[in-house]
């Protein structure tokens, strides 16, 4: 898979997926957590994905990040049947094509917020020097220049999701998937999270997919796609606040 985007490919929707079908379990103890869902992501969307729990969200993003694999169906990324990849080529999409944001922010506790930013890279085999630069740059452009040697415990919580996002876009991720990024921070924080998911958006083009329960941060997405008993329930535009 190439990085690069020819006219051809910048016309093709960035994720498709139809059909999608999950089954846990066999025979009477079968629980379908997605039941034929369609879906198509647009290059440079910005989509929350609302729920309630078992309504299949969580489902639908551990497939769309290669956590998962559906029982049925087609999942297209960049023109690729994810679904027909071995698990080691999902890993490497994985790895080169997404960055992931989680609810508890996942940081290492001693180690600096540069040195938790550098983690992809060091698993890429990107050069120290190298790392270092691409680190600064993510840091810097999360709102976190001049915090590089401080530890997780030195920092609020949100500047802790802060390096969390810069970690997870140090690669150049053509996706982030974003699980409750604000689910453990108040009210605050959790606007100034979401406008810089926004700018990353906006200003670096990176397509966004984010788990939210809460209505007032889906709003700041330029579509939200409820999911109902394993189904898209509905589909519309937002106007971001």
């Amino acid at each position: 898979m190439n990085k690069g985007t020819s006219p051809q490919t910048r016309s093709r929707p960035l994720i498709t997926l139809h059909g999608i079908t999950k089954v846990y379990g066999s025979g009477l103890a079968a629980m379908a957590a997605l039941k034929g869902i369609d879906l198509i992501i647009e290059r440079g969307e910005f989509v929350a994905v609302m729920g309630p729990s078992g309504s299949g969200k969580s489902t639908c993003m551990n497939i769309l990040g290669c956590l998962d694999t559906p029982t049925a169906g087609a999942y297209v990324f960049e023109n690729v049947n994810v679904e027909k990849l071995t698990r080691k080529q999902r890993a490497l999409l994985r790895r080169h094509y997404l960055g992931f944001v989680f609810q508890g922010f996942n940081l290492l506790n001693r180690t600096s917020a540069l040195e938790n930013v550098e983690l992809p890279l060091i698993y890429r085999g990107i050069p120290v020097a190298e790392r270092r630069i691409y680190s600064l740059r993510a840091l810097e452009t999360v709102g976190l220049k001049g915090w590089e040697k401080h530890t997780p415990s030195e920092l609020s919580g949100g500047q802790q999701q802060r390096v969390a996002i810069a970690r997870a876009i140090v690669a150049n991720p053509k996706v982030l998937l974003a699980d409750e990024p604000t689910g453990n921070l108040d009210s605050v924080c959790s606007r100034e999270i979401m406008e810089v998911l926004v700018g990353l958006n906006r200003d670096m083009g990176i397509t966004l997919c984010m788990v939210t329960h809460d209505a007032h941060m889906a709003i700041f997405a330029k579509r939200t796609i409820h999911f109902l008993d394993g189904l898209i329930d509905a589909d519309e535009q937002n106007h971001r606040v």
